[in-house]
Formats: structure tokens, sequence, C-alpha cells
């Protein structure tokens, strides 16, 4: 006896070149049992799909969760958000120092923490990604990945002298950071981090292949001299300002380093995170010619293909790298178009308004706090532009689900298959919506995309069998498990 028959959906499978009308069966929270016709006997429950789209559960492979907010907050709130955009699986970054947790220390006892915090909170399944800020958390790397299932890890190359908002000053990053004196965070200890992450792959020859290094690119000497030029001329104001500040060709730069730093110390598996740009998006082509024993992988966001620098979303569409031109959007879904981009993420980081605007100086970008919410819009705004673009479902899946859950380690996820997480999302393409803050379960209040109209809406979500979103509404209390990876 099944739990569930979901009866006539259009199946829309990654890695294949069709769609098919099938019914979903599912025990224990895994598809069992996939076909034609699966008599409605069968099952405890039947729910009909009326030919709506079945899309995988999406895996948002980049979000922020707890950086502006409390995580206890954070969690529920933005994993509702995630769940109502077709999002079952949410892999967040989280680090040591300001922000987060506003604590530092070891990651034996940092991330007992954090998990501690999550557990019952998350309306989706979840994992971390951990960025070693100290020496110390280079040592800590296998720990990681033996204890708590850890497997992938982040730098952001900028930190070290240039500030997650804007110019820092001296000293500011090591107490932004929270690392011990004398301690940098530089270039060499990226060097190090990555000798840790080929050393943890050699002793794990089963995980060798989901043991991953993310990279924020961007070069924090280039942005701070371009920051002062640009401040210095009036000419330039909001999203074409801060685009100006970080010019593409610190990322391109960044990129480089990323890339001959990975081939010094064979560390394979490179992940090169938000691409904004023709130059970062050439770069990291040229680094995969240059170095084709390293396994790079290249992200885009949802918010860097929908929006342009002229949004009239202004400083609420502040993020890092910054939003570009629409040369540069277009170039970006070419890209996606050609195959040379791997996965769509949201980037989403929750940041309320009264973080966007100085009070005294509202027009000021750069007095803008850094980073903005989109997972509820993820798969709307894939389909809508993609569709136009002419991208099939199937690609679209292979972006939002099975890409991004092959790469960090989560085997059952992102495919309707036979054994796999019974995680679906039912999708009408045909219906459209003007995106509205208040319609959000995000805790942020306001979106840049507001006033966007989008084709294609998420109707139902389901994960593991549990229905937890349908028709606007989330379902039911928080079901989402922490995902010891490979899971």
């Amino acid at each position: 006896m099944l739990d569930l028959i979901i009866k006539n959906a259009r199946v829309v499978r990654p890695n294949k070149q069709h769609i098919d009308l099938l019914d979903l069966g599912i025990k224990d929270g895994k598809f069992t049992k996939i076909a034609p016709e699966i008599k409605a006997e069968d099952a405890k429950k039947v729910i009909d799909a009326k030919q709506q789209l079945a899309f995988p559960g999406l895996v948002d492979a980049h979000m922020h969760t707890g950086i502006y907010s409390h995580l206890s907050e954070d969690a529920i709130t933005e994993s509702k958000a995630a769940a109502m955009g077709g999002v079952t699986t949410s892999i967040n970054y989280m680090r040591t120092g300001k922000y987060y947790l506003y604590k530092t220390g070891p990651y034996a006892d940092f991330f007992p923490e954090v998990l501690d915090i999550s557990n019952g909170r998350f309306h989706v399944d979840y994992a971390y990604h951990l960025a070693p800020i100290r020496y110390e958390h280079r040592e800590e790397i296998e720990m990681l990945i033996e204890k708590f299932g850890v497997t992938s890890f982040k730098i952001f190359m900028f930190y070290g002298s240039h500030g997650l908002h804007g110019k820092s000053s001296k000293g500011s990053q090591n107490e932004f950071l929270m690392t011990p004196e004398g301690e940098q965070y530089d270039i060499a200890h990226f060097e190090f981090i990555m000798r840790a992450i080929q050393k943890a792959m050699l002793a794990n020859p089963d995980k060798k292949d989901e043991i991953s290094l993310s990279l924020h690119c961007e070069t924090a000497e280039i942005m701070r001299a371009y920051t002062e030029i640009v401040e210095r001329d009036k000419s330039l104001t909001g999203l074409r300002a801060y685009s100006a500040s970080r010019p593409p060709h610190s990322e391109g730069l960044a990129i480089f380093i990323a890339g001959y730093l990975a081939h010094e110390t064979d560390c394979a598996n490179i992940n090169l995170l938000h691409l904004s740009s023709k130059k970062a998006v050439d770069a990291a082509l040229m680094m995969e010619q240059v170095f084709p024993h390293i396994n790079f992988k290249k992200e885009v966001t949802i918010g860097h293909l929908l929006l342009d620098y002229d949004s009239p979303a202004a400083g609420h569409a502040k993020v890092n790298p910054p939003i570009r031109s629409r040369e540069n959007v277009e170039y970006l879904w070419q890209c996606l178009l050609d195959r040379k981009l791997d996965w769509v993420v949201s980037d989403h980081a929750c940041c309320s308004a009264e973080f966007k605007k100085d009070p005294n100086d509202p027009e000021n970008i750069f007095l803008a706090k850094s980073g903005f919410g989109g997972t509820e819009y993820l798969l709307s705004g894939l389909v809508s532009e993609g569709s136009k673009r002419g991208m099939s479902y199937n690609h679209m899946a292979e972006l939002v689900c099975w890409n991004p859950a092959k790469r960090y380690g989560l085997r059952s996820k992102g495919d309707i298959a036979l054994g796999y997480d019974a995680d679906v999302v039912l999708f009408d393409p045909h219906e459209s919506f003007v995106v509205r803050a208040a319609e959000s379960e995000s805790a942020q209040g306001y979106t840049p995309f507001e006033g966007v109209e989008l084709n294609g809406k998420v109707k139902s979500t389901f994960l593991r069998g549990n229905l937890i979103f349908h028709n606007d509404e989330i379902i039911g209390e928080a079901k989402g498990q922490y995902l010891a990876r490979p899971y």
C-alpha cells in the first residue's frame, strides 16, 4: 500500500529530452512506483496533478540563513519562502565572525550550536557550506566531513581588505572576521585551505567527487581603488555606481588567482560562485582550458538574470557581486543556453529594508547593506525568462535540481526517479503573477523584483511526500531535516 499517489503529472526530468504524463507512487518518503497508470486503490491518499508540470524539488545551493536576523528566526521564515518557490533543499553558507551567530572559535564548538538552533525550524531539508576563516579551521576540514557530513567549503576572496558592504579601514576586517592577532585572511590562507581540502579528498576516496571548494571571486585591491574613484565622481549613482566600484575585471582577476591556486594545490573540485559578468564567465572558461584537470563548476543567480543596473529597485538590489548592465545579463542567459554555466541559485539573504538605506543619506548606495532574498522566485523566474529564450524544461531541471544535487553530495535529490526522495513541485506554466513582497513568506518586507510579472507559478510543493505548500499557503509544521552528506 502506497502512502500517496500523485496522478496525471507531466513529469519534468533532468537529462531527458521529453516530458511524460505519469503517476507517481510514494511510500516512506521515496518514489517507489512511477508509471503511466497506478491504481488509486493502491494508495492511502491520491492527489490529481491535473496535468501540471512536476519538477523535482529544487536544490537552492546558495542561501544565507541567519545573516541579518538570528538563525532561529530566519530558519523559519526564509525556509517558508523557499517552499513557496518550489525549493525542497536549501544549502546555506555559514561562517564564524560577525553576522550569523557573532561568534568565533573552532567549528567543533560552533557548528553543533548551528545544528541545534536549526533543528525543528526548517520547512525544507537543509545542509550547510562552511567557510574556514581562522587558521585552526583548516585542520578541522576532515573532521567536518567525517563527523558532520559537511562536504563543501567557501572562500570569500575579498574579505582580507575590503568590507562586506564597501571599503573598510585598516584592521577592520580582522575585527569583522574575529580572527586572532597575527592571522591573515589572504591568498596564502586560501592556498592552505585548498591543500587541506585536497588532503581530505585523498583521505575520503568514496566522497572525493562530492568534496568541493566554492569561491566568491572579487579582488579587494581593485575594488578599493575603484570605490575611491567612483565616490569622487558624482556622475554615477545607485546600482551603476556600485557596479563601477566593483568592476567586472575584479571578478576575472580573482578567478585567475583561484584557478591557478587550484592547479598548484591539486584541489580538483572548484565552484565559481554567482558569476555576474561577461568578463567573469570568460575568465572561468579560460581557466577550464588552461587547467582541464580541475573540475570547475560555474554558478549564476536569479537576481543577476532578472535585474540590470537600471532597475527601479535601486538600493534594494545591492548585492555582491553587483547587478550589472543589460548586456551582461543577456550574456549570462546565452551562456546558460549554451550549457556553459552549471546551476542557478537565489543567493538568498533576507536583509530588511532598514538596512538598505541610511536614514541620513538614503540615496548613498555605499551605505546600504548587501544582499536580498529571492528563493521564492527561483523557479518562476527561470521558467519565465528561460522560456522566452527557448530553454527546455528539462534543461531547467538540470540547472536548479540535478546539477547542484550531484555536485554537493545529495545523492537522493534532484530527480523524479525510483529510490529518490519524493520531492515534487507542481507548477502551472500558464499562470502568470505580479511579484508583491506582501505576498511572500519571507520576513524581508520588500523585494527588488516588486512589480515584475513572471509567467509560471508554483502551485504545490512536496517534501519527501509531505505537502508543505499549496495554493499560496504553507501547510503543516516544519518537517525539514539536516542532510549530512553524502546524503
